[in-house]
C-alpha cells in the first residue's frame, strides 16, 4: 500500500511541476490553450463556408469541424505531449522514488484534463449559440474520447523508448504523423468516399474515433463503416505493446 501511495505523491508532484512548466504562473498560458483550437476551428469554418453552402453533416460548419478537430486532438495532443515525458524529466529519474512511468502518468492526466476543458468550452459555446437544439449522446462521446486517449498513450509509451534509442526514428515518426490530420476525417465524412478507397480510409483507427465522437453530436448520423470492435482491438493492442516495450526498457529510460 505504501508503494502505491508513494507513486501517487510522486505523480501529484510531477503534475504540479508540469502545469507550472507548461502554462506558467499567469493565466495567459491557460487562455492560449483555449484560443489555439478555437482559432483553428474558426479558420476552417471561414474557409469551407466560402466554398460550400452546407457542411457535410448538420447545418453548422463550426460544429462539424469542431467535432472532428477536438476528437483528433484527444489523440494527437496526447501523443505529442507524452512522447517526451521521460526525456524532459530525465534528471528527476536519478531519485529512486521517481519511476519513468510516473512522468508518463502525470502528463497523461494533465493532457486529458486540458483537452477535456478545451472540448467543454469550445463545443459548449458552439452548441449554446446554435439556433437548432442539439441532443448529445454522452456514451458515444465518452467512448470515443477514451479510445483516443488509450491509442495516444500506447503510441507515446513506445515512442518514449524509441525516441531515446533511435534519434532518427523521431524524425521518421514526425514525417509519417503529419498527414493524419488530413486523412482522418476531420474535413470529410468517410461515408461519402467511394469504394475501394472507403475501405482503405477505414483502416485508420482515428477515422473511427472521429466518427464515434460525431455520432454523439448528430443523432441522425448513421456512421456507415464505424467498427467499434476494430477500434477497441487496436486501442488495447497498442496500449499492451506500449506497456510491454516500456516495461522491458528500464535501462534505456533511466540511461543506465
Amino acid at each position: 500500500m505504501s508503494y502505491f501511495s508513494t507513486h501517487f505523491r510522486v505523480v501529484g508532484a510531477l503534475l504540479v511541476r508540469e502545469m507550472s512548466t507548461r502554462f506558467g504562473s499567469k493565466p495567459g498560458g491557460y487562455v492560449w490553450a483555449l484560443l489555439d483550437p478555437a482559432a483553428h476551428i474558426l479558420l476552417m469554418t471561414l474557409i469551407f463556408r466560402a466554398i460550400a453552402r452546407v457542411p457535410a453533416l448538420g447545418t453548422s460548419f463550426a460544429l462539424f469541424f469542431a467535432t472532428g478537430y477536438i476528437a483528433f486532438q484527444f489523440y494527437q495532443a496526447m501523443t505529442s505531449y507524452l512522447n517526451s515525458a521521460v526525456r524532459a524529466n530525465r534528471t528527476l529519474l536519478s531519485y529512486p522514488n521517481v519511476a519513468p512511468i510516473d512522468t508518463v502518468v502525470a502528463r497523461f492526466v494533465l493532457q486529458v484534463g486540458t483537452t477535456s476543458l478545451v472540448a467543454f468550452v469550445v463545443l459548449g459555446t458552439i452548441v449554446a449559440t446554435m439556433r437548432v437544439e442539439t441532443s448529445l449522446h454522452w456514451p458515444a462521446i465518452l467512448e470515443a474520447v477514451a479510445m483516443a486517449c488509450l491509442c495516444g498513450l500506447g503510441v507515446a509509451m513506445v515512442n518514449c523508448v524509441l525516441f531515446l534509442k533511435y534519434p532518427l526514428y523521431e524524425q521518421v515518426f514526425s514525417i509519417l504523423n503529419r498527414p493524419l490530420f488530413l486523412i482522418s476525417g476531420v474535413f470529410f465524412l468517410p461515408d461519402s468516399i467511394p469504394a475501394p478507397y472507403h475501405d482503405l480510409v477505414l483502416l485508420n483507427p482515428l477515422v473511427h474515433i472521429i466518427m464515434g465522437f460525431r455520432r454523439g453530436f448528430y443523432p441522425e448520423y448513421r456512421a456507415i463503416g464505424l467498427d467499434m470492435n476494430y477500434l477497441y482491438g487496436f486501442a488495447f493492442l497498442t496500449l499492451f505493446v506500449g506497456m510491454l516495450v516500456f516495461t522491458l526498457s528500464k535501462k534505456t529510460l533511466r540511461n543506465e
